[in-house]
């Protein structure tokens, strides 16, 4: 099958409505766009110094053209744990009017804390379906092409991968009526190995499912005890080549630069020339996950350093 992605359409209710796909390659779609993962600024509203709902505004301040949301920020009015809610259309039309307001695109939504979808039972998936149900409802309202969502679960690889494709299987069915993409991110265990990953979307092949390729999460093994450090990594430039074919979004995640406004884990020009070579258009999101610069810091030096090479 063709494997599509959906155009944003901020601030446009689709919550019920199957928009046609548009592959990001197309003709409409000439050039990429950086947007913002709200995760870079996530010490910010944990600690609540900002409101997450004005996500959007501090977007704009920062020159981006779209945003991508993180489903714990707002968990006060989703509930972990719910299978819908009647709170989606309320918290959408918050963040549509920020988004329109400060001609933002909404992007995507990052989906944490709501079951395994690639778990050993049968059971624990569908209920894990159930619960990633609201955010997806919350996309399509919100005009989002896609929710990241998490593989985790079985420990046995070749399960892993079953039950993978019978997670995604399961969610995208109902996505797929929505207009929304589901996604999966290298976001640790058996999806930090981009091969495995990569098998999991041969298998599962539908449409409304692809990536998230992300430059740093790559650590397939880590240390025991109460402050695990990664024992082995795979190479991040093999996975983001692996992923790259079924991307829907990707993920350019930063830590710290040098006096040349360098990442100094990761070799920029080498994985942006991995996407250029995938014929990639979407948007780039940036992920700041840095301590040396303060979060608006960093997420200005990851946005300059994406520029030169766009």
């Amino acid at each position: 099958m063709n494997r599509k992605q959906f155009i944003s359409i901020a601030g446009v209710s689709t919550l019920g409505l199957a928009f046609p796909a548009q592959p990001f390659s197309s003709d409409n779609y000439t050039k990429n766009k950086i947007s913002l993962a709200q995760w870079s600024m996530n010490k910010s509203f944990f600690s609540g110094k900002k409101d997450p709902h004005n996500f959007a505004v501090y977007a704009a301040n920062m020159g981006f053209a779209g945003v991508e949301f993180v489903n714990q920020f707002y968990f006060d009015q989703l509930k972990n744990g719910t299978t819908s809610s009647k709170n989606v259309s309320s918290l959408a039309k918050i963040l549509n009017s920020r988004a329109n307001d400060n001609d933002i695109s909404n992007v995507l939504i990052m989906v944490d804390e709501e079951g395994n979808l690639a778990d050993s039972s049968s059971k624990v998936i569908k209920t894990a379906i159930e619960q990633h149900k609201k955010w997806v409802e919350l996309a399509a309202e919100i005009g989002c092409h896609s929710i990241r969502v998490n593989l985790s679960g079985e420990n046995d690889l070749k399960r892993w991968i079953d039950k993978s494709v019978e997670g995604l299987n399961g969610l995208c069915g109902f996505a797929k009526t929505m207009g929304i993409n589901i996604i999966v991110e290298n976001h640790g265990g058996f999806s930090s190995n981009g091969s495995f990953l990569a098998q999991v979307m041969k298998k599962t092949n539908l449409d409304n499912c692809g990536t998230l390729p992300d430059f740093g999460n790559f650590c397939v093994a880590y240390s025991q005890g109460s402050d695990p450090v990664c024992e082995e990594w795979y190479d991040m430039y093999k996975g983001v080549s692996e992923l790259m074919p079924f991307a829907k979004s990707v993920s350019a995640k930063s830590y710290d630069f040098d006096d040349n406004g360098n990442e100094t884990k990761i070799d920029y020009a080498k994985m942006m020339d991995i996407i250029k070579k995938n014929n990639y258009k979407g948007f780039i999101g940036i992920e700041y996950e840095g301590s040396r610069l303060d979060e608006i810091e960093g997420i200005l030096a990851t946005k300059k350093l994406i520029q030169r090479f766009l």
